[in-house]
């Protein structure tokens, strides 16, 4: 379809010099090779996260059917924390207490004249 061949590049090269003079192409450049490191390195990133994911869901998955896990994690990955063994919370024992008598108002025309404090 469009192919971009040698003699194609070394003429936008050619017109890039002439517009942008000597002084300004290098410094564009470099720019450009900054952006295109920083586009690798998220792009590393997010596949990184994205297999720690997967893997994170196959131990779930795997732990879930009473299986352990056949693959360990790639080297470099963080540590899962919490472990599964220790993300399912205890069960309570004991019932939750009460809660606490609610107070009277201050304001003597709302409350009732059965919670109503006796200042005599």
């Amino acid at each position: 379809m469009f192919e971009v061949g040698f003699t194609e590049i070394i003429l936008i090269l050619g017109l890039a010099l002439l517009v942008l003079g000597p002084e300004k192409l290098p410094k564009l450049a470099a720019q450009i090779g900054r952006w295109t490191g920083r586009a690798k390195s998220m792009a590393r990133q997010l596949r990184a996260q994205l297999d720690q994911e997967v893997s994170f869901q196959e131990q779930r998955t795997a732990h879930g059917k009473g299986e352990t896990a056949a693959k360990p994690e790639p080297a470099g990955s963080p540590p899962v924390w919490p472990p599964p063994e220790a993300a399912a919370a205890p069960e309570p024992t004991e019932p939750a207490p009460a809660a606490a008598a609610t107070v009277a108002p201050a304001d003597s025309s709302i409350a009732d004249p059965a919670l109503k404090p006796s200042n005599e």
